[in-house]
């Protein structure tokens, strides 16, 4: 009689108490609901084992008994470790009683290898499906927030949309008054002033609605930069001036550049802006460099100011939507720029240091 059949036989007879030592010591909450499983699984895991060691079970019927075992402990919400660790007291049981045969160690051996692989494979595939069922919880569960948070960003984007419409309509109102007070009193003061902030404000609520518009028809246009950007600078002459900052211009060349013309203006006037709002905290001189350079099938525009460096954390998350780094801005601006520019198959980014802060865009020259 082999050693294995002789083993197996003992571990049959002694079930009960074998099992009974081996919960005694096991680590089992109080408020497991599954607390009555754990006699029958351990005696199951038991039976495989001498099964296994008269070769009439497989693998597949220890993963099943493995996959039912990570159910129950995932469901409990229980530590894996402490699944592990009681597994393990279950072989050491089993091991405790192979000196009682008087084998030397190399007959035993190959009964100790088979008890280790079925508890080893037991083990395996416990912690791999538990490990599986936790992960896709989670994944369900940040799915679940992800969609909640956003059918709130869409409502939210819908009210404020609405609000942002009727804030427009008196806006636009007041602009066209402004317009009549022009023609009837062209002496009256702060007229410039008032109607310079008003278009900033519409050019503010245009970024917004930027965001949330639907695409409608438009057609892409052959239009000199050297205009857009004299258009730009004509326009925040004020601030500019108001700013103390120093505007040094950098076109060389006639360059012509397809697109959607009010679109790209809305992305120069923004880069600007943030230019000029960065350069409020320099105590020397304020400076802005603006250059468009024709460079094979690309036009690089680049855009920079003597501000204070933009950290490398700030840099890596510029182009995303509600981030600032302005006491009172939105978070808008450059996430709009970025769409627009990539709407144009274009790229944007942008690099700092302690000298200059500079925005790079990137567009083709044919559409």
């Amino acid at each position: 009689m082999t050693i294995e059949s002789r083993y197996s036989s003992f571990i049959k007879d002694n079930m009960p108490t074998l099992v009974k030592n081996w919960v005694s010591e096991a680590l089992i909450s109080d408020h497991d609901p599954f607390k009555s499983e754990i006699i029958i699984n351990g005696t199951k895991l038991i039976d495989f084992t001498l099964l296994y060691l008269e070769e009439k079970i497989d693998e597949a019927q220890i993963q099943d008994l493995a996959f039912k075992i990570a159910e129950e402990r995932a469901q409990a919400i229980a530590n894996i470790g402490e699944f592990v660790y009681n597994s393990n007291l279950g072989r050491s049981e089993l091991f405790k009683h192979l000196s009682a045969f008087g084998e030397n160690i190399g007959d035993v051996q190959p009964l100790i290898d088979k008890i280790n692989y079925v508890f080893d494979q037991f083990i395996y595939y416990t912690v791999k499906r538990y490990s599986y069922i936790i992960t896709q919880d989670i994944e369900e569960k940040k799915q679940f927030i992800d969609e909640t948070h956003k059918e709130r960003l869409t409502i939210l984007g819908q009210m404020s949309a609405s609000f942002v419409h009727e804030f427009r309509n008196p806006l636009t109102s007041i602009i066209g008054f402004v317009k009549l007070l022009r023609v009837d009193h062209p002496q009256l003061k702060y007229l410039d002033i008032i109607d310079h902030e008003l278009h900033q404000l519409n050019f503010r609520i245009d970024q917004f609605l930027h965001v949330s518009k639907k695409e409608h028809d438009q057609v892409v246009e052959y239009f000199l930069i050297n205009d857009l950007f004299k258009d730009i600078t004509e326009f925040l002459y004020p601030s500019i001036v108001n700013s103390n900052v120093v505007l040094q211009e950098g076109l060389t060349q006639t360059i012509y550049i397809p697109g959607f013309r009010n679109e790209l203006r809305q992305v120069l006037l923004n880069i600007f802006m943030n230019s000029i709002d960065a350069l409020s905290e320099n105590k020397g001189q304020k400076i802005i460099q603006y250059q468009v350079a024709d460079i094979g099938d690309k036009v690089v525009i680049q855009i920079r100011n003597n501000g204070p460096k933009i950290n490398e954390e700030n840099i890596l998350t510029i182009f995303e939507p509600f981030v600032t780094t302005k006491n009172h801005g939105t978070g808008i601006g450059l996430f709009v720029c970025k769409q627009i520019i990539e709407k144009h198959e274009g790229e944007i980014k942008c690099l700092s240091d302690d000298q200059w802060t500079t925005f790079y865009i990137t567009l083709p020259k044919r559409p």
